[in-house]
């Protein structure tokens, strides 16, 4: 792996702490930068106990839930209670950043802490008709926080990848130029 690059493994590791554990410490042997964990508090715990130089970042809620789906798992609250809470975990438990859509990162920089990495998934243009529900485009993101964006659709599913990922680098420059 060459030193100017960041391996980011967003396999949202979601087992018992003891495994998940391992699994962390394993993945710090081989030079990711960035690891995806669920934000559950033994989770977490195990995973910062483990992970040498490699950075864990907490999934707050997925960007394919909305209010109904976490109905439908048993969770009695807002969306947006549900990712602060766990960001406040995650940050506790020493975890290094979040995955959290881009609605919600201003309540976290807010309620939660700046030092926290955010990580945005759901990276979307304004329409949208794909299973992400929580989406924000390349300049909210930014906009609301995000240190990080994560894009994987909008440019594996465009005629010409190339392109959309140049446009995507353009936002994403201008958006920062503007500051």
């Amino acid at each position: 792996m060459q030193d100017d690059k960041k391996v980011f493994v967003d396999l949202k590791f979601f087992d018992v702490p003891e495994t998940v554990g391992r699994t962390i410490a394993r993945l710090s042997d081989y030079g990711a930068t960035f690891a995806t964990i669920h934000g559950n508090q033994a989770l977490m715990e195990k995973a910062v106990e483990n992970k040498n130089n490699l950075k864990i970042l907490a999934v707050t809620a997925l960007t394919s839930l909305d209010r109904g789906d976490l109905d439908d798992l048993g969770f009695d609250c807002d969306v947006k209670d549900l990712v602060i809470s766990r960001a406040k975990r995650a940050f506790e438990a020493g975890c290094d950043g979040i995955v959290s859509s881009g609605l919600e990162v201003p309540y976290i920089r807010e309620y939660v802490d700046n030092k926290l990495i955010a990580v945005t998934p759901g990276i979307r243009p304004v329409a949208n008709d794909d299973d992400q529900k929580r989406v924000v485009d390349v300049a909210t993101a930014f906009k609301s926080g995000s240190d990080y964006i994560v894009v994987g659709r909008p440019i594996k599913n465009a005629e010409n990848r190339y392109e959309a990922a140049t446009n995507i680098q353009k936002i994403i420059r201008s958006s920062f130029e503007a500051v």
